[in-house]
């Protein structure tokens, strides 16, 4: 599964995923980015996440866009054993698009065009 961050260059952009646990115990797992740009994604809420059975929990992920070109990554969930259970581990692919871009300031200069 792909997750898609686009914006406006220098954007900060939260994606919210949602893990759900169907079974009656409960699960526990631990967020890592890795990748080429995992610097530029981060976790600011933490790198771990419970889910009491038959409910749900959220991670966030964040990502600032710095550069023009797509940054790439990915987020591995790996499951902590909670009263001897263990999950599956699950893997994400982070990516970003840079979609329009607003400028910081605006400075006026004249200056000549050319001179002997």
């Amino acid at each position: 599964s792909t997750i898609e961050f686009t914006g406006a260059l220098h954007s900060t952009i939260v994606k919210q995923v949602r893990l759900r646990n169907p079974s009656n115990n409960t699960l526990a797992y631990n967020a890592v980015i890795v990748g080429r740009d995992a610097d530029d994604f981060s976790l600011p809420k933490g790198n771990t996440v419970s889910i009491l059975p038959t409910r749900q929990g959220f991670l966030n992920v964040e990502f600032t866009i710095r550069f023009l070109h797509p940054a790439e990554a990915v987020l591995i969930l790996i499951s902590n054993k909670v009263d001897g259970i263990d999950g599956v581990t699950l893997a994400f692919s982070l990516k970003s698009e840079v979609k329009n871009i607003e400028p910081l300031g605006m400075i006026k200069c004249r200056s000549p065009c050319y001179e002997l």
